[in-house]
């Protein structure tokens, strides 16, 4: 009955939390209302202030469980948000791209994203685990899992509907994996309906931080054997992606051969 009554504690925290931040971005639209606005894959405009509002709702509602989930899901936000405005006009897509442009002595937004989220995700997997390996397997998880929800993310509601399907297995595990996934999840099902609509969505900015409170809400309610199985799904999941994101790129150039 403990269990059950913080995890829903968790879920109506950052539901309520996400609502209230989105109606009061909604209100003011600091910067003017045009820039809390985006094209999405359909040419339909839809507002922005649900991502910022679900990431901050999220970092309050994993912080109070363990504040370095809190942590990892702030850093993983402010990253998202970082590429979000510098990075709106980059055509580049996929780890190799940023990183040749690193290589080429250019820090791109995606690179800042990159490196910031996975060493906020190693030094929450640190402080989260207390064996040197879980540690590792555990920042490979939170960092790879906010990058899978925003890899998902690409129509509306994809990656509200991840962070719902991946959550559920922690909740009904119980502890803090339980509390952590409940506060991804009451985020996630406040936004979603108005994603799905395509009225809103939550750019980088929510999918990353909502992303990062499953990974730590995974880390938390597993060993290392189940560390090892979620951090080769979400390696795998980059590399495919990666592929994917190559494939559509020779498309949209006339071909891949």
């Amino acid at each position: 009955m403990i269990t059950r009554g913080r995890r829903a504690v968790s879920f109506a925290l950052a539901a309520a939390l996400t609502r209230a931040g989105t109606a009061g971005l909604r209100a003011k639209a600091p910067g003017g209302a045009g820039r809390w606005e985006r094209e999405n894959h359909a040419g339909r405009t839809v507002e922005l202030y649900a991502g910022p509002a679900s990431a901050l709702a999220v970092a309050v509602a994993s912080g109070r469980v363990r504040p370095a989930a809190g942590f990892a899901v702030l850093v993983a936000g402010a990253c998202g948000a970082y590429d979000d405005v510098v990075g709106a006009g980059d055509s580049r897509r996929g780890f190799r791209a940023h990183l040749g442009a690193l290589r080429d002595g250019e820090v791109s937004s995606g690179a800042v994203k990159l490196f910031g989220i996975s060493a906020a995700g190693l030094l929450a997997g640190a402080l989260l685990k207390e064996r040197a390996v879980d540690k590792v397997l555990a920042g490979v998880v939170i960092a790879g899992t906010a990058h899978f929800v925003n890899l998902v993310d690409v129509r509306p509601g994809r990656a509200g509907l991840a962070v719902l399907g991946l959550g559920v297995p922690g909740l009904l595990r119980g502890g803090a994996g339980a509390e952590l996934a409940a506060g991804a999840m009451g985020a996630a099902a406040v936004v979603l309906p108005e994603d799905v609509g395509e009225r809103a969505m939550l750019g980088d900015v929510g999918a990353h931080a909502l992303g990062a409170a499953v990974g730590a809400a995974i880390v938390a309610g597993n060993g290392t054997a189940g560390l090892v199985a979620h951090a080769v799904g979400v390696v795998g999941a980059a590399v495919c992606g990666e592929r994917v994101s190559e494939l559509a790129r020779g498309v949209s150039d006339g071909g891949c051969g």
